[in-house]
């Protein structure tokens, strides 16, 4: 059993289970009846998304993402989006995720292309450190 981070709209794996988007906004252009079916997720969480300022900041770094400033602004939102978290409601999703990794296979994930520059990348992160069993 695991979680997997995924960028919604791919293909799913056999065995990836239940997947939740973990995005601010629903696909565009996409009826609602079709998110499961497209491949993009089975049930729509935005509380472990970045608020829509800390998302500006985030899509900020995509464009060139080796230059000073995106390194330094990858580094804020990393660190501010964090913060967020660590708020109780999200803390707590975080810890029922991780425990939930232990009994079923689920998968988590957002629209990005470079998981390097996205905010699934931290909830990995966030997800390791609370023990959870990854993919």
């Amino acid at each position: 059993m695991s979680i997997r981070v995924v960028r919604l709209g791919t293909p799913r794996h056999a065995d990836e289970g239940l997947r939740v988007g973990t995005v601010r906004r629903p696909p565009r252009g996409v009826p609602k009846a079709r998110f499961a079916s497209d491949d993009w997720y089975d049930v729509w969480y935005p509380n472990l998304s970045p608020t829509p300022d800390l998302m500006k900041l985030a899509l900020s770094t995509h464009d060139d993402p080796d230059s000073a400033e995106s390194r330094k602004n990858w580094g804020t939102f990393t660190r501010l989006f964090r913060r967020e978290m660590a708020a109780p409601d999200a803390a707590r999703t975080l810890d029922l995720l991780a425990a939930l990794s232990h009994r079923t296979n689920l998968s988590v994930g957002c629209y990005c292309e470079d998981e390097a520059r996205c905010h699934r990348s931290v909830l990995r992160e966030l997800l390791v450190e609370r023990g959870a069993d990854l993919r």
